[in-house]
Order: structure tokens, then C-alpha cells, then sequence
């Protein structure tokens, strides 16, 4: 384990015991807490996407201010979902985030999740080519969106330009060369992992995949990011591939903690059923420091990963979740290897 971020899905509530009531709230918080968190010395700050929902939606203008006002941690999401998105638009909004944080976007899209809505991504104007299903439509985005990012010229150049042009066909603008590399594919099974790897993304793993085995979620967990380096081996690729997984992590450390996660204590892996299948749930590790570090050198998965990703409880605001990942990064991820 190499790098330690925060991942946020970004709620507000209007509620008397929540932190973030509104997105102006939300969309504050989400730069302050990055700002604390590189003080703290952890190494990224990442950001849920989701559409018709009191959440995180638009990423790109909270990024780009996360960019301008951090200096080292990467940036990123987790994830986008590519069944809304224009890949033209996209390529150049995340050239446009990634130019202004000097090269540190690490961005991370994917077919989505379950939607708030019924066929969501069609008020977004856009609707699945005939035979083809939403999954289908998100990969063919994402191909386009690939293709784009290379920065090679495709368009022809109007002969009455309102600027002069550059010889031979046009890109889109800015380009920010070595994005390509920073793309990565939240990834829900195994099947998926290995696509993803012949696709030259790097592989994003959350709490959740989408099938379940019998064994405890950390080995299929593991057993996803082995077949992951071993189907980008066999694809050929020249650069080393990043992995991430996203844990719960709560160290008890005072009265705050107790009370907050103190039930969470006896947690364990959860199965359930999205959207038709059975489904895998890690669990939340809550505990005292020596017993979540214990637990922590048993998860197979946190120990084949590079980047660890913390989901934080945003609506406890950002003091407490800054106390959350300094407990992390000061007694927890020191023994299992990180710095």
C-alpha cells in the first residue's frame, strides 16, 4: 500500500444533525477537507458521482477547485458514470482539471450504480443503440472517450476559421498529455477486471462486488486484482498498472468515535441482491487501533492494492472527518507498510 486518499459520496440533508444541509455545504467542505487532508499528509482526495440525488453530481468545477487549492494529493473520482456522459465534453473538461492540478487527476468511471431515477441517462439525451443494453452504451462512451484522450487530430479545420489553426486536423482543447494513464475503471466482479486491464485502465475496487462466491469479501476481492495484472500481462501493456480498494475504517480512538461507530465494532461481510444478482458487501472495521491494525493485515486485498480509499461519513463535517483519516494515516496505515 503505497498512497491513502478519502473517497466522499458527498450527502446533504436538511437535518439539525447533519454537518452538510445544502451542496453549497457540500461542495465547501468537500475543498476544505482535501486542504486538511494533504496537511495531514495522506495522498488524495476523491469524490462520488451521482445523478438525481442530494450527492456529488458534476465533478469537474469541485475538482478543479480542489486542484487550485492542493499543491501535492491527487484528485480524482469514483466514480463517473459513462452511461450520461458526452465523451467529446468529458475529454475536454478533464483535460481542463487536470492542467489546473499540474497533472494530478486520477479519474475513475465506470457503468454506474443502481440510479435514483428510471433510465436516468436518457434526460441526458442519451438512449442505447438498438440491441444494445445501458452496460453496452457506458463501454462504447468509454471507448470514444479513450480515443480522444490519445490527443490525435480528427476533425477538418473550417476553411474560414475565427482563429488560425494549427496544420492537419484539429483535437479537442486543452489536452493534457499522460491522462490516457490516469483512467481508471470501477470495477464490480472479476469478469469485469479483466476487461478492464484489456482496455489499459487502471482498476478501481470499492466495497461492493457485484457477485459473490462464498468466500469472505477480501479474498474474491483479491482473487479480482490477481486475474486484473495477470489479463494486463497477457494484453501486453509496457506501464505498470495501479490498483485501489476502498475500506471503511473507523480507529476508536475517543468519546466521538465511540459513539459514532462503536456498534460497528462486530461488523462483517454482507450478502445481498442488486439488480437481480447476489452481491458481496465488505464489512466496516471499527475498533481499537492494535485491533483494526490486526484485522487489517488479514485483508488480502488492502495488502495486493496500491491506493487505499477511505469512505468518510461527510455529514459528521470536516473536523471530525479529518480526525477520522489522521487516526488512519498516524496509527493505523504506518504498520501495514505505508510511508
Amino acid at each position: 500500500m503505497k498512497r491513502i486518499g478519502f473517497l466522499s459520496f458527498g450527502h446533504w440533508t436538511d437535518h439539525p444533525s447533519s454537518a452538510t444541509r445544502s451542496a453549497a455545504d457540500v461542495l465547501t467542505q468537500s475543498i476544505e477537507l482535501a486542504e486538511a487532508v494533504e496537511d495531514l499528509g495522506a495522498d488524495g482526495a476523491y469524490f462520488r458521482v451521482h445523478h438525481f440525488a442530494r450527492q456529488l453530481a458534476s465533478p469537474f468545477p469541485l475538482l478543479a477547485a480542489v486542484g487550485a487549492r492542493t499543491r501535492r494529493i491527487e484528485i480524482g473520482t469514483g466514480v463517473i458514470d459513462m452511461r450520461y456522459e458526452n465523451p467529446a465534453y468529458l475529454t475536454e473538461d478533464a483535460g481542463a482539471a487536470d492542467l489546473i492540478s499540474g497533472g494530478r487527476l486520477q479519474l475513475g468511471i465506470s457503468r454506474g450504480s443502481p440510479e435514483q431515477v428510471v433510465e436516468g441517462y436518457r434526460h441526458f439525451g442519451h438512449d442505447p443503440a438498438a440491441g444494445e443494453s445501458d452496460a453496452d452504451m457506458a463501454r462504447r462512451h468509454t471507448a470514444r472517450f479513450l480515443e480522444l484522450l490519445a490527443g490525435e487530430g480528427f476533425a477538418e479545420p473550417s476553411p474560414r476559421p475565427m482563429f488560425p489553426n494549427p496544420p492537419g486536423l484539429l483535437r479537442l482543447e486543452p489536452h493534457s498529455p499522460g491522462l490516457r494513464e490516469r483512467i481508471w475503471w470501477g470495477a464490480g466482479s472479476r469478469a469485469t477486471a479483466e476487461w478492464t486491464a484489456a482496455q489499459g485502465m487502471n482498476l478501481m475496487s470499492s466495497t461492493l462486488l457485484t457477485e459473490d462466491t462464498g468466500v469472505p469479501f477480501h479474498a474474491l476481492q483479491a482473487e479480482q486484482i490477481q486475474r486484473f495484472r495477470d489479463a494486463w500481462e497477457a494484453a501486453g501493456h509496457t506501464r505498470r498498472p495501479r490498483v485501489s480498494v476502498s475500506r471503511s475504517i473507523f480507529p476508536i480512538t475517543d468519546d466521538r468515535d465511540r459513539a459514532y461507530f462503536g456498534a460497528e465494532t462486530g461488523s462483517s461481510d454482507q450478502v445481498g441482491i442488486i439488480d437481480g444478482g447476489r452481491a458481496r458487501f465488505g464489512k466496516t472495521y471499527a475498533g481499537e487501533i492494535d485491533e483494526i491494525v490486526d484485522a487489517l493485515a488479514g485483508d488480502t486485498a488492502v495488502a495486493a492494492a496500491d491506493t487505499l480509499l477511505l469512505t468518510v461519513p461527510n455529514q459528521l463535517g470536516v473536523d471530525y472527518n479529518a480526525h477520522v483519516v489522521e487516526n488512519v494515516v498516524t496509527h493505523v496505515a504506518p504498520a501495514l507498510g505505508w510511508r
